[in-house]
């Protein structure tokens, strides 16, 4: 018996589909997409907030340092400032020179012009914050220990509620230089907050190998291993912590 060679019909297209129209180029990526603009304060604003004062609330600081640069052009003496106000003032001093016309944009904005100057800056310092200690959040776990240890009980990477005074190993870098972690009491008194520490009860890991001096308190202050870890991170490059910098892109210093 013969074959039967006849097609069979290929299913119609519906009529929502006849009434597309044809799309030109289907075979190439097409243009680039441009990229979205950033107003060069927020990078001026992630420099102020690594380098200058992490903190501080920008549009406070160059209101009042404003309002004291008029103070001493009208004949007040800066030595008659108290401690916060020339703090503030040299602040103030410092946004002034993070561009070569600040000083001529600030001086001739209105109030409405310094708020935009402020929050820009203020968007890049808090995004820069905000961008480290993500960054950080999971290296240091790396730099707590000693290579080939692990940490018990172990510690997430991406959440730090289980940190400080509640875990052995991240209470004992925290206490104070004052107190002694492996004193059970006051163990106890620190993870249930019972103990409070004050903002001038510095902890043992800022200082170098984790020793303090009470008879020469500077003596490794801000020299710890952690420390210069957590600063080659941030303005060299994560790499570098462990190796020779080999990043291919400029590190938050050479940027700022």
């Amino acid at each position: 018996m013969p074959r039967d060679t006849t097609r069979s019909p290929s299913p119609s297209p519906t009529s929502d589909v006849r009434h597309r129209e044809h799309i030109k180029g289907a075979l190439h990526t097409g243009a680039r997409k441009k990229a979205s603009f950033q107003d060069p304060l927020i990078s001026f604003g992630r420099h102020f907030g690594r380098a200058i004062h992490t903190f501080c609330r920008i549009h406070a600081i160059i209101n009042n340092g404003l309002v004291l640069e008029a103070e001493l052009i009208d004949g007040g003496s800066e030595e008659l400032l108290s401690f916060d106000q020339r703090f503030e003032l040299g602040l103030f001093h410092q946004i002034l020179k993070l561009t070569p016309n600040m000083q001529d944009r600030i001086y001739g904005a209105s109030d409405e012009d310094i708020v935009h100057i402020a929050e820009l800056l203020q968007k890049g310092a808090t995004g820069a914050r905000a961008d480290d200690t993500r960054s950080l959040k999971g290296a240091i776990l790396d730099w707590i220990i000693a290579k080939g240890e692990s940490l018990s009980p172990p510690l997430s990477r991406h959440i730090k509620t289980d940190r400080g005074f509640r875990h052995e190993r991240t209470g004992a870098l925290l206490c104070p230089t004052g107190m002694d972690w492996n004193d059970p009491e006051t163990k106890a008194k620190l993870m249930s907050a019972e103990q409070l520490v004050r903002g001038d009860e510095w902890p043992i890991f800022i200082y170098q190998g984790y020793m303090y001096d009470p008879e020469d308190p500077w003596n490794g202050t801000f020299r710890s291993q952690l420390l210069v870890n957590a600063f080659k991170h941030i303005f060299t490059s994560p790499s570098s912590v462990e190796k020779e910098n080999k990043a291919t892109r400029s590190g938050n210093a050479r940027i700022h």
